[in-house]
């Protein structure tokens, strides 16, 4: 698979994070309170589904958060997946006494 570049939006509007590769839209949908951030719903298109481009649109959202103050809360089972495959690059992303 060819490697491919893309940005991830933030879509307040929405409430979720955006990113459109070869005419397909991927999302993760949040909700934001106090200072945590819920990744409730991630929509992945199947060709995407369990792929590097999955990981990698987790792993731009996740980094968006790594020099705030907001902790986050995967309550979206792949997402929490995501997190447990890569418990020590985000662990300090959790909040205190929260594991997964």
């Amino acid at each position: 698979m060819k490697t491919v570049e893309f940005e991830v939006i933030k879509n307040d509007f929405q409430r979720q994070y955006e990113a459109k590769i070869e005419g397909e839209i991927l999302t993760a949908e949040f909700s934001e309170q106090e200072r945590k951030i819920f990744l409730t719903k991630l929509t992945v298109p199947d060709a995407y589904k369990d792929s590097e481009i999955q990981n990698i649109f987790i792993s731009k959202i996740l980094d968006s958060f790594k020099d705030t103050r907001f902790k986050v809360m995967p309550t979206s089972p792949e997402i929490a997946k995501f997190f447990r495959k890569n418990r020590l690059k985000y662990k300090d992303l959790l909040p205190a006494g929260i594991s997964i």
